[in-house]
């Protein structure tokens, strides 16, 4: 027996699932799909297990392993080729886990010739894109049970979840799933006349819902499982430099001997959002008032790493201890041992998996394009073991690209979309 100790719904959703070996938890951020998966994991009883996660999560992975599981497995980090050579080829008196990350897995060919195996994908909506070469390796793999965790599994976007029913086993072609479940609309560029089918809306939802908990999905809110403190939005908005105006009235400023020319859609969303960022004065002084304002933990999200520069050379006369996540580091001790520190997140690199709540303040120095990593952002504090109020504040430009996108994510759909329909500005 482990000796790990599950919460009621967690127990729920392992009891729903007993029978199927191949099972999707869709438990909503906070709710510990880690422990869920973990536990399916043991009681599936391989040999061989293989879990594929974000690169920010392979040492919590291990760690989890090794601090729950300690007699049941020995613990691989397949990020380094002697421990893979062991996990692969090394005889030993326990099962195996091997943790691995999303970019590196199809560059481990070895990994494919593993047979009679449990595979978990931690955060499995990084798999819609089936063209991808990590998403191409990880689809021709033939584990004997899967295990899929995903608080967002499609984004509020049926029509990425098809790789997922793949791995669950539903057999539909995606053009069948197509068909069925999608609504889809061709629209035109009037300058080119190049057509693209875009997504319109959805049919049958409540036949796809049947069919995915025939599937040995579980689909699970926080509500339903815990009463979680409130959350609380506060706009801090700041004026709009006269750069971003000149760039919006003529798609060209120069701005420290860089120019930023928008000469197309993408970088004109681009540019603006850096204007309202990184090179926005009133901003960064907005950011410093803030943080001097109090002395709570916080946690800072952004985009760029021109913003974490800029946002550190703003407040360093405030002498904060600093904790970086980003593609680069991931440092948290002065997040876990000071009580006023201020821990920088990338989206990218942070957004998902990361628990953060010993702190209840959130910062959107700026906004991310994706609704899933800004759904996922609100959680890293908003989750079981929070006690008080969450508080987001949302560092603005006002009247500008901000507030779009700002409305956009909170519809639940990626900004991006946005500039297939019309132009932003």
């Amino acid at each position: 027996m482990t000796t790990v100790e599950l919460f009621e719904h967690q127990k729920e959703a392992i009891t729903a699932t007993e029978k199927f070996n191949r099972v999707a938890y869709y438990l909503d951020m906070g709710l510990g799909k880690t422990f869920v998966g973990s536990e399916k994991m043991w009681e599936l009883n391989t040999d061989n297990n293989l879990v594929i996660c974000q690169k920010s999560k392979i040492e919590d992975w291990v760690q989890h392993f090794q601090e729950f599981y300690s007699d049941e497995y020995i613990v691989y980090d397949l990020t380094k080729k002697s421990q893979l050579t062991d996990f692969l080829y090394k005889v030993e008196d326990k099962a195996k886990v091997g943790v691995i990350n999303y970019e590196l897995v199809f560059r481990r060919s070895y990994i494919s010739h593993i047979t009679g195996f449990t595979l978990l994908l931690d955060e499995s909506s990084l798999i819609q894109n089936e063209s991808a070469k990590r998403s191409k390796f990880i689809l021709s793999l033939q584990p004997e049970n899967v295990i899929l965790l995903s608080g967002t599994p499609t984004a509020g976007k049926y029509e990425n979840l098809w790789s997922q029913l793949h791995l669950l086993g539903w057999g539909i072609s995606k053009k069948g799933y197509w068909n069925s479940f999608i609504v889809t609309d061709w629209l035109e560029d009037i300058e080119t006349g190049f057509r693209m089918q875009i997504v319109v809306g959805y049919k049958n939802v409540e036949r796809l819902k049947k069919k995915l908990t025939e599937h040995g999905a579980i689909f699970m809110k926080t509500d339903e499982a815990f009463e979680l403190p409130q959350q609380k939005e506060v706009t801090i908005e700041v004026k709009k430099s006269a750069a971003y105006r000149k760039f919006i009235k003529e798609s060209y400023v120069l701005m420290n001997d860089i120019e930023l020319v928008g000469e197309t859609s993408l970088t004109k969303l681009l540019y603006s959002r850096q204007l309202c960022g990184q090179y926005s004065k009133e901003k960064l002084s907005a950011f410093h008032d803030l943080v001097q304002s109090t002395e709570d933990r916080l946690i800072v999200f952004y985009n760029f790493y021109e913003e974490l520069y800029t946002m550190r050379q703003s407040i360093v006369n405030l002498e904060r201890p600093i904790s970086i996540v980003n593609g680069q580091e991931k440092e948290l001790k002065n997040y876990e041992e000071a009580d006023n520190s201020v821990t920088f997140i990338q989206y990218q690199s942070g957004a998902m998996g990361l628990n953060l709540q010993k702190a209840n303040k959130t910062v959107y120095f700026t906004l991310p394009l994706s609704a899933e990593l800004f759904e996922q952002s609100k959680k890293r504090t908003h989750r079981i073991g929070q006690e008080r109020t969450c508080f987001y504040y949302f560092l603005m430009c006002e009247s500008s690209i901000e507030y779009k996108v700002l409305d956009t994510l909170k519809m639940r759909k990626d900004y991006n979309d946005k500039l297939f329909e019309k132009e932003f500005t």
